[in-house]
This record gives C-alpha cells, sequence and structure tokens, in this order.
C-alpha cells in the first residue's frame, strides 16, 4: 500500500469526547459509519459530540470493492431503533443528524419505511435539528425514494462514488445511471428539497471525467457535492493508484461552483457527512 503524503495525516485530538460518544452509541445499541467505515474524521467529529448514525445493522448486502462496510448475513432491523437514534440525537445535542444504512437488498421495501420512521422520531423529540439522510439506492424504485422523501429531511444525499468508466471495477452490483436517477427522482417529487452527492478520487479516473460526472450530478438536480480521496482500508480492497494533491482538488472545487453547485467541500479528508452542517448552512 502507498505511504501516504503529509497532507492525509490525521493529527489527533482528545478522547474524552469520544470516549462519551461511544458509550452513548452501545448505550442504546447503535452504529455509526465512523467506526464501520474506519473514517478518517471520526477524532474530530466524536471530539465534537456529533456521529453519522448507520441504521439497519452493520452487515451490507452488497460488496463494493472501496467499502470497509462487512458483508455478512444481514441482522434482523431493530424496530426500537429509531426511537434510540432519536434519544441519542438529543443526548448529544445536534444541531444537524446524518443518518446512513448499509444496502438491505434483503428486505421487501430495501429499509425504506425504517429510513421514513427514523427521521419521524428524530423531528418529535430533536423539532431544531436538521435532518439528512444518506440512503443507498433502493434499485431505482421511486415508490421507495418517495417513502424516505415523504419523511422529509432536510438534505438527500445519495453518493455516486466514482466515475462512469470505473463503476465495473469499483461497484460492480450498482449502476452509475441508476445513483444519478436517485437525485432526479427527489427533485422529481419534491423539487424543494436539497440533494447532495459525493465522489472519492485517486482510483485512477483522469480530469475530464471527474468534470463530466459533476456536470452529470448537477444536471441531475443535485445541489451539495462532496469530493474526497479514497483511502484504501486494506489489502483486500480496490488498490489506490494515486493521492490526488490539496490544489487539485481546489480546482475541482472552483470547477463545481462554476457548474453551479450551491455549496461544495473538497479536499482530501473530506467525506460525504464531513461538516455537513457547514455545507447545509449554505444553501
Amino acid at each position: 500500500m502507498k505511504r501516504k503524503p503529509e497532507w492525509m495525516r490525521v493529527r489527533l485530538s482528545s478522547t474524552a469526547h469520544l470516549n462519551k460518544v461511544k458509550s452513548l452509541l452501545e448505550s442504546y445499541q447503535l452504529n455509526t459509519v465512523c467506526e464501520a467505515a474506519n473514517c478518517p474524521n471520526r477524532l474530530e467529529c466524536f471530539g465534537s459530540k456529533t456521529a453519522t448514525f448507520m441504521i439497519l445493522g452493520k452487515e451490507c448486502t452488497r460488496h463494493c470493492k472501496f467499502c470497509n462496510v462487512t458483508s455478512n448475513p444481514p441482522e434482523e432491523v431493530m424496530k426500537t431503533e429509531p426511537k434510540n437514534v432519536a434519544k441519542a440525537i438529543a443526548e448529544l445535542g445536534l444541531k444537524h443528524a446524518v443518518v446512513t444504512s448499509v444496502t438491505r437488498d434483503d428486505l421487501i421495501d430495501e429499509g425504506a419505511e425504517h429510513f421514513y420512521q427514523t427521521v419521524v422520531e428524530i423531528r418529535k423529540l430533536n423539532p431544531e435539528t436538521s435532518i439528512e439522510v444518506l440512503t443507498p439506492d433502493f434499485n431505482g424504485r421511486r415508490s421507495l425514494i418517495n417513502r424516505v422523501v415523504e419523511a422529509n429531511p432536510d438534505v438527500y444525499n445519495h453518493n455516486i462514488e466514482t466515475v462512469k468508466s470505473l463503476y465495473e471495477s469499483v461497484r460492480p452490483e450498482a449502476d452509475y445511471d441508476q445513483s444519478l436517477e436517485v437525485i432526479r427522482l427527489v427533485k422529481d417529487i419534491n423539487p424543494n428539497m436539497t440533494t447532495k452527492s459525493g465522489i472519492m478520487l485517486g482510483l485512477g479516473e483522469t480530469e475530464d471525467q471527474v468534470i463530466q460526472t459533476l456536470k452529470d450530478l448537477r444536471h441531475a438536480g443535485c445541489d451539495i457535492v462532496t469530493i474526497g480521496q479514497y483511502m484504501q482500508p486494506s489489502k483486500k480492497h480496490i488498490e489506490l493508484v494515486e493521492y490526488i494533491h490539496p490544489d487539485t482538488f481546489k480546482k475541482y472545487e472552483d470547477i463545481a461552483y462554476e457548474i453551479g453547485f450551491l455549496a461544495v467541500a473538497s479536499s482530501p479528508l473530506v467525506r460525504s457527512s464531513y461538516k455537513a452542517l457547514e455545507s447545509y448552512q449554505k444553501i
């Protein structure tokens, strides 16, 4: 595996809040994508008493080559989870809550109703908290996407992840155009809903391909975009081709704004939920 350049090194921060947040999540039997995906910013986010909640268990039914989330047999859906997420958000005093999930192709509704109930419970207990959902593609099923939109989250996020030509090797069980369709459907169902997506760099994509992906997202109705560096979780995952220099990330940020995005987060350590509140507040 390639040696990390200096700009990819994460400074360690205080673990005081980290331990408190972890303890709280354990008490409510909750998962976070921060830990499951080995996010480089988890110390910073936990230190600020924030977290991205991962509902519907820890096991994903797909096998994306970049992801550190495991793909063992899926767990039974925990019916108390929506209320537990809401309670944890209240105890943490979050201003902006992010709710994501593993992909659950095994469920009849692929987890859409669970997303709906989670947003509803958060609203009941935390009326001042803005809510962002980061959903799977639901296999492009409009009825399922519509159900999540009906819960009225403030931001609907679905990540495109990489450029079209790399889908077969990076996301073999997903489809580029279908991911774009998720954004289109959200806007078609509710034109006023803020939409968001994200892309990783360093997998061998070209500059032209990145720019085309940004154009495709914006044309689909995407309002916010995140651009970050792919970090290879292990030797078993798809190989990292290169570390992209921060100056290039800044260039893509400028291009994304020129294309028409309302908010852009672009730097090596950016992940789809990193400083999500700041991006939302720019809209």
